[in-house]
């Protein structure tokens, strides 16, 4: 039979500083991975996270929702949109975000914690299938 599990978003498993202004922390609940981003004024992730991600866009598929603060998102092909409290949000790989006023962003994501904001050697060295010698 399956149990409960129950976490506080501050007792995360692993944090995830940014280059600069916040960090995501993620939490392990069995089989699911939650991400809660904390985005600081002057955080724009290809400034912020892209040196760690290594990649032009952010390619992580989230499913967010906004607790507070203020998110601008524009998708790699010219698609753009703003994010706000209680907002939710599918939105897909191809992206750049930035944080838009003076308060900080706060959001939890229910699909994209698992390796978003991830060292890119890091990636690249689980990904590596192991050799027998």
């Amino acid at each position: 039979m399956a149990r409960a599990i129950i976490k506080k978003l501050s007792d995360s498993d692993e944090h995830r500083p940014f280059v600069a202004h916040g960090s995501a922390d993620v939490l392990k609940l069995g089989e699911l991975t939650i991400g809660r981003g904390v985005f600081e004024p002057g955080w724009q992730w290809s400034k912020d996270v892209k040196p760690l991600a290594g990649t032009e866009f952010c390619e992580v598929i989230h499913t967010t929702c906004v607790l507070s603060g203020q998110l601008h998102v524009k998708m790699r092909d010219g698609q753009e949109f703003d994010l706000g409290p209680g907002d939710v949000a599918f939105i897909p790989p191809g992206h750049d975000a930035w944080v838009v006023g003076k308060e900080p962003c706060r959001a939890v994501d229910f699909t994209g914690a698992e390796d978003y904001a991830r060292v890119q050697a890091r990636k690249e060295e689980e990904a590596e299938p192991s050799v027998l010698q």
